[in-house]
């Protein structure tokens, strides 16, 4: 199998063993403790579940500012995205301290972690700009959510290793999906599956998105689909995780041969970062043991802040040879051919006009559901719709 990024072994720093864990739970009542953000809480979530190997905790500041310029930490580890702990104020750490991490997305706020705490900093503005400026490349023109959401956390930086004692709400909410890396990684190995591929998903999946993943199996010569959902926090109007599982689920059933898809998801909240967020996705699929990661058309991008291929691009032009040993897919845009009477990559059909595609733009598929309208066949497989159709009448209840 694939080896993890930056080791021979993946390492997550989820606690299994029950008496440490115990141990560790009641230890924490008497730590001081920090609320913190939900972006911080996942990436908890993403380090004990091993998707952020090699990481040992939250990067400090020289790390932070390392990566966000050159993807890589001061010690030369390639990684894509600053993975932070961010605060408003300190609250009272201070280096040396051992603390406890509050999850702000469960109810009680339960301890999802335990720190050592080796450095307190603060990040200026200049710096929280270049940050920003380096790791989401925002258009200047239009606002950006993921930026938005990384500077309401704050600008002081508490950095060290962590070990991590829940999946906060994912593993109770998501039973039958969520995911660690290590979980897929032994069911791969149980499937007997050696070219895996992985696909990243945050909405349904309609009919191109299916084909896709079979053609990309096809000539890949995979013997296994990861598809991986997105569980974590959102945009206003995404389809919440719970729809889109079913849905998913209904069309794995009805269209994949057996044993040839699992469908998955991961705990983490979304950056719309782009190309750098591209990246990291990879690093997420070769840790859960992919050998292969499909990156399409407009991949974790928002707005108009990425040109389409953007995030295919910078494996080409950034990503230094070898950094990773995953191998991507480069994917365009899939639309249904009324020529052909299937699903193509439309760059593959040079003879076509964009009449002769089924062309539905996100806004109208999201009307005709919401009026109980099923989307055409040639876009939407049937009993995927009526999934869909069904959770836009609730909302009018």
């Amino acid at each position: 199998m694939i080896k993890p990024h930056g080791s021979d072994e993946l390492n997550p720093l989820f606690v299994y063993d029950p008496s440490e864990n115990e141990a560790l739970q009641k230890e924490a009542e008497s730590l001081p403790s920090v609320l913190v953000s939900s972006a911080t809480a996942a990436n908890a979530v993403m380090l004990g579940g091993g998707y952020f190997n090699p990481l040992t905790g939250y990067m400090n500041k020289a790390d932070a500012l390392s990566v966000a310029r050159d993807m890589k930490t001061t010690s030369g580890l390639f990684w894509p995205t600053p993975v932070l702990n961010l605060l408003h104020d300190a609250q009272g750490v201070k280096a040396g301290d051992r603390i406890a991490l509050k999850d702000p997305n469960v109810e009680g706020n339960p301890v999802l972690a335990v720190m050592d705490v080796e450095a307190v900093e603060e990040f200026t503005d200049d710096e929280i700009q270049e940050i920003t400026q380096n790791v989401y490349r925002p258009s200047p023109d239009e606002a950006h959510p993921g930026v938005d959401a990384f500077v309401a956390q704050g600008k002081v930086a508490l950095s060290g290793p962590i070990q991590v004692l829940n999946f906060s709400y994912f593993q109770t909410e998501f039973p039958d999906t969520f995911r660690t890396a290590v979980e897929i990684r032994n069911e791969i190995a149980e499937r007997g599956w050696k070219k895996v591929v992985a696909f990243q998903t945050r909405n349904p999946m309609h009919l191109a998105h299916e084909e896709l993943c079979h053609m990309a199996m096809d000539r890949l010569g995979c013997d296994g689909l990861v598809i991986h959902m997105l569980l974590g926090k959102l945009k206003p109007g995404d389809i919440p995780a719970p729809v889109r599982d079913a849905a998913i689920r209904k069309m794995v059933e009805l269209y994949f041969p057996e044993n040839s898809a699992m469908v998955t998801g991961y705990g983490f909240d979304m950056l719309y970062a782009g190309p750098k967020e591209g990246v990291l996705h990879a690093v997420f699929r070769q840790n859960m043991g992919a050998t292969h990661f499909i990156i399409g058309r407009d991949h974790a991008g928002v707005g108009d802040h990425y040109g389409a291929f953007d995030a295919q691009k910078i494996f080409e032009e950034e990503v230094p040879e070898g950094a990773l040993e995953i191998e991507i897919f480069k994917a365009d845009h899939t639309a249904y051919s009324k020529k052909l009477n299937k699903v193509v990559m439309m760059s593959e059909a040079p003879d076509h006009t964009k009449d002769d595609f089924v062309l539905l733009s996100g806004t109208k598929v999201r009307e005709m559901l919401g009026n109980g309208i099923a989307p055409p066949k040639e876009f939407s497989r049937p009993e995927v719709a009526k999934i869909l159709m069904d959770y836009y009448e609730s909302l009018k209840k």
